[in-house]
């Protein structure tokens, strides 16, 4: 057993057993230690279930976690078993309405639950719309928000690389791609910041990017521009306003707090660990190699709800029956060791990591090449420009936000001579 604080007692089964037959023995995937040593509790649940282990989310509801990587790049693989759609669900009824995980799994009419040919069709446009880009182009606008967000503070010598830096990037650059008018662009990114927060200005901030993007929608449709709204909006698929609404907010949810960790958990693999020192001898030759690793240690996105099984089946030595909810362990199957075994050490350029998902609802081409440009160069951004960057504070003094879904800081304090 793990002896981390507090991991022992969050992961022990319920004094008295959940209602659910298969589930009598499961853990509890909730609460304040969970997420304290993610990496720990992955482990535990291996060696005590296998590759698919039975959890409860908060309020003891029942789950599947799918922590194998062959197991669960079957699930991913195979859509007409393991569907997207949540009102397959067999625990609605167990559900209220102000359940902590409704974000997570309430039915929209966007792309996210979209199935077969209706979810290529929406699929297809985003793709192209995203693919029509530039790469020039967006790799000059990338620069040009990273050189933006610096100059905010490289007078200062000190600064929070999370709070005013990694987070505010990918939002920046999303909203230009839609064709913001620059004076929106800081509100919308604080919008979209916000929206995506677990506070009382979640649900408003919500509201107004919906009535920004439906203004922006309406725009474009009576003029159309070159960029991402009016592509999607002439695509050939037609899409209505309000398709293209949603999904470009779920274009917008998608890119923002997964770039942005991966931005911020890179920067801190690089100023704790010597192999990639932020120096001028280290910088752009291992930014690269330090992006892919954080995708296979510290992968911003740690578990996904999630699939639905679409008929009662086997996985993993488990019956799963049909309307079960499955819980998508990324990163437990980044680290799933029957991946590692006999192998060197694949961290470096071995791209096989789960981080972006797989099949037909991963993150869909070129999504991926998108956020690897905008991580990549905010994070060669920062080296450029501030090539003595280093800790304010001991590494053991960062926090991790307590999120068993997210894997992020709450800040990352850095001092580094100050420029003009």
């Amino acid at each position: 057993m793990n002896d981390t604080p507090g991991l022992t007692e969050a992961a022990a089964p319920p004094s008295s057993g959940p209602p659910f037959p298969d589930h009598a023995e499961a853990v509890r995937f909730y609460g304040p230690d969970i997420a304290r040593d993610p990496a720990g509790l992955y482990e535990e649940l291996r060696g005590r279930f296998g590759p698919v282990a039975p959890i409860l989310l908060d309020g003891d509801v029942p789950a599947w976690f799918v922590l194998g990587y062959r197991e669960l790049h079957h699930v991913t693989s195979r859509p007409e078993w393991f569907a997207r759609d949540c009102r397959r669900w067999n625990q609605w009824d167990n559900i209220p309405e102000d359940w902590p995980l409704m974000p997570y799994v309430m039915w929209t009419p966007s792309v996210m639950f979209a199935e077969g040919a209706e979810h290529q069709r929406r699929a297809g446009a985003i793709g192209d719309a995203l693919d029509a880009i530039d790469r020039i182009d967006l790799k000059a606008l990338c620069q040009q928000v990273a050189d933006g967000l610096i100059d905010t503070f490289s007078a200062e010598g000190e600064a929070d690389l999370i709070g005013q830096y990694a987070h505010h990037i990918p939002a920046g650059v999303i909203a230009r791609l839609y064709g913001m008018p620059e004076e929106e662009v800081p509100a919308m990114v604080r919008d979209i910041l916000l929206s995506l927060d677990v506070t009382a200005d979640a649900g408003g901030a919500h509201q107004r990017l919906h009535t920004r993007l439906g203004n922006l929608v309406a725009d474009r449709r009576r003029a159309p521009r070159d960029d991402v709204p009016s592509r999607l909006l002439r695509h050939p698929v037609g899409l209505g306003d309000a398709e293209a609404v949603i999904d470009l907010l779920v274009v917008l949810a998608a890119a923002q707090a997964p770039t942005g960790n991966w931005i911020g958990n890179t920067l801190r693999l690089m100023l704790v660990d010597d192999q990639f020192s932020l120096t001028l001898q280290g910088g752009r030759g291992s930014s690269g190699e330090a992006l892919n690793e954080v995708l296979w240690k510290n992968t911003p996105t740690q578990n996904f709800i999630g699939r639905w099984a679409a008929q009662t089946c086997e996985l993993g030595g488990r019956r799963i029956r049909r309307g079960d909810l499955l819980v998508l362990g990324l990163s437990a199957a980044n680290a799933d060791p029957r991946l590692h075994a006999g192998l060197p050490d694949i961290y470096g350029s071995n791209r096989a990591q789960m981080s972006f998902g797989h099949g037909e609802h991963g993150c869909p081409f070129p999504a991926p090449e998108v956020a690897t440009m905008i991580a990549r160069t905010a994070v060669e951004s920062l080296l450029d420009r501030l090539p003595d960057v280093r800790m304010a504070v001991p590494p053991e003094r960062l926090e991790w936000r307590p999120s068993v879904w997210m894997r992020g800081l709450f800040e990352l304090p850095v001092r580094f001579t100050p420029g003009r």
